[in-house]
């Protein structure tokens, strides 16, 4: 299967705040120059996927007539870390996140484990529907899941890949990636 994984625009937000499954919009301006980049470079209609917060939900409607949204392609939620100052989060606790990235729930919130669970979800219920294309707007986070996917793996597979092999994905970033979904 071809996958299109695309980047939300950059968030109308300071930079430093830990802001996760926050809701944050994004600048007119900024979704205007990502939406005419993508408009250059992705197939037409092909079928759309889209986490629901906004940052990535106004991409991909401008992008396609009727996307579909989906929860499990959210960021992961970083509890009472949410909205944030980095600089403010407990050292102790950043540690201790950095000490067990996979398994920790930093802020109390969702483990990379627990998001790695929902993003192998999304993927085997894709697989279901035989397609020979798709589109993916989603966050940072859950592109690099999918990008490390690979049929069987289960969710600590899956995290431990992805948080030993950190790859930068920057705002609006577009990736075209052939998988195998089984």
């Amino acid at each position: 299967m071809q996958l299109y994984l695309v980047r939300h625009p950059q968030p109308d937000i300071a930079s430093g705040i830990c802001y996760g499954q926050s809701d944050i919009a994004v600048k007119a301006a900024d979704l205007a120059a990502v939406l005419q980049q993508l408009q250059l470079s992705l197939p037409p209609d092909v079928p759309l996927f889209s986490s629901p917060l906004q940052r990535c939900a106004r991409l991909a409607s401008a992008l396609h007539q009727a996307p579909t949204f989906d929860a499990r392609l959210m960021e992961m939620h970083f509890g009472a870390w949410e909205m944030q100052s980095w600089d403010v989060i407990a050292r102790a606790e950043i540690d201790a996140w950095a000490a067990d990235v996979a398994a920790y729930a930093p802020g109390g919130g969702e483990t990379v484990l627990s998001m790695a669970a929902r993003v192998i979800d999304f993927m085997h219920d894709v697989a279901t529907q035989s397609l020979a294309e798709a589109i993916i707007v989603a966050h940072a986070g859950t592109i690099r899941l999918i990008m490390a996917y690979q049929p069987g793996i289960n969710a600590k597979e899956l995290a431990s890949e992805v948080v030993t092999k950190k790859k930068t994905i920057h705002f609006g970033e577009c990736f075209k990636l052939q998988v195998k979904l089984c």
